[in-house]
């Protein structure tokens, strides 16, 4: 991994992140430390990647790769450049899926090299609810292809908040990250898909109540 990015996510984007969303981190020994593996969360903000990027070991991030739109993210060259280079997306063309083009072969060839992807199997961001929408089929196409690749489940409380889809100013406020036992390649599309949703269903039914980063604490 270039300085560039190491320094952009280590002196940076960290910070950022905390003073943000504080994040409380609740299973942060279940995340990985090498690849190929894929992280599978919510997805409800901006802040969504910023955070998850931001939760690893600064000796892991040079393989961590989050899955973004290519249409948004590489929409000019100086946002195409930064995306690619210092946050290190793997763009996926999801304008052109249905077309007989493979739109995931970036994020296979990533695993391939050994790196961690993190995707949002809802597709796009929803609102600020925290309520889950429905998963695409991607993630179980790559884990199909690379059974031997982990699939984490991420549960992201609060990040809406913070960011809400179509605000431009962050608001900061107390998130919480909850990270869920790796899922297994079992050999079936569906029931793999049915058990990634009920465990991140699990994770979110474990989340504290979030508050702003300024209130004050409760009184007992």
């Amino acid at each position: 991994m270039g300085l560039l990015r190491l320094a952009f996510l280590v002196l940076f984007a960290r910070p950022l992140a905390r003073f943000l969303t504080g994040a409380d981190v609740i299973g942060r020994e279940r995340l990985p430390t090498t690849g190929p593996a894929i992280i599978a969360a919510n997805h409800n903000s901006h802040v969504d990647t910023l955070l998850l990027l931001t939760i690893f070991p600064a000796r892991t991030m040079a393989r961590l790769r989050p899955a973004a739109a290519a249409d948004y993210f590489l929409k000019g060259p100086m946002i195409g450049w930064f995306s690619r280079h210092v946050v290190g997306i793997v763009p996926i063309a999801r304008d052109r899926a249905g077309t007989g083009e493979d739109v995931l072969k970036p994020a296979r060839d990533a695993l391939a090299k050994g790196d961690i992807i993190i995707l949002f199997p809802e597709g796009t961001r929803g609102d600020a609810s925290d309520e889950i929408g429905r998963l695409k089929h991607g993630v179980a196409r790559l884990a199909e292809a690379f059974p031997q690749a982990p699939v984490t489940p991420v549960w992201l409380e609060g990040a809406g908040r913070v960011l809400p889809k179509g605000a431009h100013v962050p608001v900061p406020m107390n998130c919480t990250v909850l990270v869920g036992e790796p899922i297994a390649w079992a050999g079936h599309r569906t029931a793999f898909m049915d058990e990634l949703r009920q465990s991140l269903l699990a994770l979110r039914a474990k989340a504290p109540p979030q508050r702003w980063r300024d209130a004050a604490p409760p009184v007992s």
